[in-house]
């Protein structure tokens, strides 16, 4: 209704959004999805302040125009009341705010990393929001509004006033029959906790990275060459599928490298293309169905087991369990070939669960191996150390890096050992007697073979040992589809626990993802009552009162019914990312309900409403529009992250503002009809205290501003 109005709330965002990337910049952080996710998502809460700030004086300015003139106050000591009116209501809404957003500084590993930054982004914007509503806000007011239309007509915009009447009638229907709101939005919050806890579990939403790593394990011990052809396989029949775009793979790996592979192993990278033409006649289709048909052509490859994931969260996998999959049962013990059955048994058990997917167990196998042992008496004899031994062995059969070359800006490891240059890979496969045959140097310059200072024979034993906490064990891996990771979980641990007998001394531990989920929500869960307690200290020093410090925190509750449906509107997942999306809603939901007492009581107070229904009624009508402002302001900021969630950097902001957008919509309705319902049937009402005299302040403010246009 008022141009400058609208100006003056308005520039609170870029003000705000300016602040928040000079802070980030200095902070060393960088604008990222997850940076600009904050500020979309405290676009709402930034304009609130200023929203509030406005709307109060606005009306205080109306209503001083419409006195006889030998009755209205001068433009400033209007403005300068009408903001002290709601300072202290701004200021510890937006503390409390501040609060709720505390145990995302909290978090540690990967979800730390990822969403400490959208909380350090969302808590500057917020505090900027703050700083520019109580000094630059009142400040243009002065200066704008005295002489705006809205100001000077002394009458409301027309939609305002349309809705006021609205609401007048639903809200004195609401007052008139509390117990008719209160009983279904209990039962309402009943059914959203048990949706809650029987929604699905979650660690992060599945990124859409547009991308796929194919790993594929053959038989230990298998040459490169053959692991090579049958790699070779797979990429033929996975490039059969149109929305292959591109392939590259890899098959084996140095054993010193980072990430060392076998022979048996390769890794296939493939970039997507889903908006690809498929076959004559066929229809595109989703990520999920093209998993499902690349893994059922994999699956009849003989000689070849394949896991499938993406590269950003294939890492996360292997950083959060030690394996590129979604879950991990280790299983430990000491006898190698117990646990190979054992985990036969585990195989066994998890097949039969739905949700399942690239099911296998670590590829430990008996395989042919030259067993060499040192022979310490000879050793000293020769005037030997075992690791002057041991190092001729290695120079012998895996080399020893020397020097380097360079070529141009690449260097490479100039690398020596014993070959035959006739037969350059005779030694990669080498026989009892060529190991017999390596010759080392002794002090006396004289070569002696290795057979005078070891034993060495020709046994069968493991292709490899892992350990884990100095422990022997071995896993088997799964990724989980068309489920819930937290449901698959908790079916796995119960088939494991009633279908595999587990000897004295062997023991079962889960890895993953839902791990670090549990972790995390257990974290939140304690930081969130501590959360709590701390809102209902701050409401207490507001309000001194408990019982309206707990009818404020009722919307706290009320707010989680429209976010348990944003969740089920979502995908039904419960993840990190939705419980950001309830803090975010349950601080705009305590915000609303601070804004809304703290105006019935400065009614009773300061105003003279002494009948205690015509106090919440008004004020419940006059705070209706900066919350309907509010909220219309955040859903705008969050419709953009609420759609498109498929699209890749979005995977973790669109779950999140689809709870907030829902949560705000329930925490507004119920706000602006259940509260007043609950404040009338359970509050109490005040005595109206006498208004503090601002006089002097006002003159040395007078004094030192220009004169206001008029």
């Amino acid at each position: 209704a008022s141009m400058r109005a609208s100006f003056i709330t308005l520039l609170a965002i870029p003000l705000s959004l300016v602040t928040a990337i000079l802070t980030l910049r200095a902070f060393g952080a960088c604008i990222n999805t997850m940076t600009l996710g904050g500020m979309a998502i405290a676009i709402g809460a930034l304009v609130d302040d200023a929203i509030i700030d406005v709307e109060n004086i606005v009306r205080r300015l109306r209503e001083n125009m419409g006195l006889p003139e030998t009755r209205r106050k001068s433009p400033i000591e209007v403005i300068y009341r009408a903001s002290v009116e709601v300072r202290a209501s701004i200021v510890f809404a937006t503390l409390i705010i501040l609060v709720v957003f505390v145990p995302l500084f909290f978090l540690s590993g990967v979800e730390g990393r990822l969403l400490q930054p959208l909380g350090l982004a969302f808590v500057v914007s917020l505090a900027a929001s703050l700083v520019v509503a109580l000094t630059l806000t009142p400040a243009l007011s002065f200066y704008l509004l005295p002489s705006s239309r809205t100001v000077v007509s002394g009458k409301e915009a027309r939609l305002v006033h349309a809705l006021k009447a609205w609401y007048a009638k639903l809200l004195d229907w609401a007052l008139s029959h509390a117990w008719w709101v209160i009983a279904p939005t209990i039962v309402l919050l009943i059914v959203s906790g048990i949706g809650v806890g029987s929604s699905g579990r979650s660690f992060l939403p599945e990124f859409s990275e547009g991308a796929l790593v194919v790993g594929l394990v053959s038989v230990p011990g298998i040459s490169l060459e053959e692991s090579d052809r049958l790699a070779h396989v797979v990429e033929t029949t996975l490039m059969q599928h149109p929305e292959i775009a591109a392939i590259g793979r890899r098959t084996g790996r140095g054993e010193a490298d980072a990430h060392g592979m076998n022979t048996e192993g390769s890794e296939i990278d493939l970039t997507l293309d889903m908006d690809a033409p498929t076959r004559l006649g066929q229809p595109r289709r989703s990520r999920a169905a093209l998993l499902e048909s690349l893994r059922a052509d994999v699956a009849v490859i003989p000689g070849v087991r394949a896991t499938f994931g993406q590269p950003i969260g294939h890492r996360i996998d292997h950083m959060l369990s030690g394996t590129r999959a979604n879950i991990a049962v280790k299983i430990f013990g000491e006898d190698l070939i117990k646990l190979r059955e054992l985990a036969k048994q585990v195989v066994a058990v998890m097949q039969t669960i739905p949700g399942v997917v690239d099911l296998s167990a670590e590829q430990q196998n008996a395989i042919p191996i030259h067993r060499v042992e040192f022979d310490r008496a000879a050793i000293a004899q020769h005037g030997l150390q075992v690791e002057d031994v041991a190092k001729a062995l290695q120079t012998a059969f895996r080399g020893d890096a020397v020097s380097q070359v360079l070529e141009g800006r690449n260097a490479f490891d100039l690398v020596v050992r014993v070959g035959d240059a006739e037969n350059p890979d005779a030694w990669t496969n080498a026989s009892a007697e060529m190991v017999e045959r390596v010759l080392v140097d002794t002090p006396s310059g004289a070569k002696i073979p290795l057979k005078v200072l070891a034993r060495i024979s020709r046994e069968v034993g493991p292709n490899m040992i892992s350990r884990e906490n100095a422990q022997r064990k071995i896993v088997v891996m799964c990724n989980v589809a068309d489920r819930a990771l937290g449901d698959v979980v908790a079916d796995i641990q119960r088939a494991v626990a009633e279908g595999v007998d587990l000897p004295h001394g062997y023991y079962v531990e889960y890895g993953g993802q839902f791990e670090s989920a549990e972790e995390t929500r257990h974290r939140l869960s304690v930081l969130g009552v501590v959360v709590v307690l701390g809102i209902g200290f701050l409401l207490h020093i507001v309000f001194r009162s408990i019982r309206d410090a707990l009818l404020i925190m009722v919307n706290l509750p009320l707010a989680l019914i429209g976010g348990v449906a944003g969740v089920y509107l979502s995908g039904g997942i419960l993840s990190v990312a939705s419980v950001i999306g309830f803090i975010s809603v349950f601080g705009i939901a305590a915000r609303n309900g601070i804004m809304l007492v703290a105006h019935i009581r400065h009614l009773q107070r300061f105003e003279g409403v002494v009948d205690f229904r015509e106090a919440v009624c008004r004020g419940a009508k006059e705070r209706l529009a900066p919350i309907l402002m509010t909220a219309l302001a955040a859903g705008l900021a969050l419709i953009p992250l609420a759609i498109g969630g498929e699209q890749p950097g979005r995977e973790i902001l669109t779950p999140m503002a689809i709870v907030i957008l829902c949560g705000l919509l329930s925490s507004t309705f119920l706000n602006m009809v259940v509260v007043p319902a609950l404040f009338m049937t359970f509050g109490k009402p005040t005595m109206t205290e006498q208004a503090v005299n601002v006089e002097p302040e006002l003159a040395r403010i007078a004094h030192a501003l220009p004169a206001a246009p008029l």
